[in-house]
């Protein structure tokens, strides 16, 4: 956890609405905050390359988050494309596999994520950890569950000797109720960053445009976002 002079927090940002917008939400509450983020062999590489835009203009849009917002790390760890099957990082196609679970779950790659972040944030003085996940629209993902992060909060704690805290707060977000809270901590100008320069399309699809972004517009990831982009707009109508 932070200290009480300073509080500093370590948002993994992927590029896409989920975590972009966690990124709001860790800047609305901490002193400073740095992002990480994680290459490990997508099969496009398109949401990692819109975060260097998408934090350049949250920077211009928002000169006081600016100032607390730290340096950014990429982290190599393509290791994860040889260890699974994942249609994510291997191709294939988007479907409901054997175990129930689908083939776009990636298996331990939240685990992973979290100890490398608390790693990296040990010597950084960064204990709080920020992420996207959810269990609304979680496509029935094990590794965003609640009782996940709770479980990893004593396991990094007690691993490297020092009080972490992870914070989830999409946990109980639908995807409309994602894009009503970026609109509460940022108005319509992060809404619009969202829009522009965030990335959730399974398949990498980045030059078709519609009202909720960039995307195929039917892999689960654009389905999900698009029906909470309409969700969303009937609120505010």
């Amino acid at each position: 956890m932070g200290s009480e002079a300073e509080s500093r927090a370590l948002v993994l940002f992927s590029g896409g609405q989920d975590s972009a917008t966690c990124l709001a939400w860790a800047l609305d509450r901490f002193d400073v905050v740095e992002t990480i983020a994680f290459d490990y062999g997508q099969t496009h590489k398109i949401e990692l390359q819109v975060r260097e835009a998408f934090l350049s203009n949250l920077r211009d849009a928002f000169p006081d988050w600016s100032a607390k917002l730290g340096p950014d790390r990429l982290v190599e760890m393509g290791f994860l494309a040889d260890l699974t099957g994942s249609a994510l990082t291997g191709g294939g196609a988007l479907e409901t596999g054997p175990d129930g679970l689908p083939t776009s779950f990636v298996p331990g790659r939240n685990l992973l994520f979290l100890a490398a972040a608390a790693s990296y944030g040990y010597e950084r003085g960064l204990r709080d950890l920020v992420i996207g996940a959810g269990e609304v629209d979680f496509s029935g993902y094990p590794d965003c569950r609640d009782a996940t992060m709770k479980a990893l909060v004593p396991a990094l704690s007690l691993g490297l000797g020092s009080d972490y805290d992870i914070h989830a707060p999409l946990m109980r977000c639908d995807k409309a109720s994602t894009w009503a809270l970026a609109r509460e901590l940022g108005g319509d100008a992060v809404v619009e960053l969202i829009l522009e320069h965030t990335h959730s399309c399974y398949r990498g699809v980045r030059d078709t445009r519609h009202d909720w972004g960039y995307g195929c517009g039917d892999c689960p990831a654009c389905t999900l976002r698009a029906e909470g982009w309409r969700g969303y707009v009937d609120w505010f109508r």
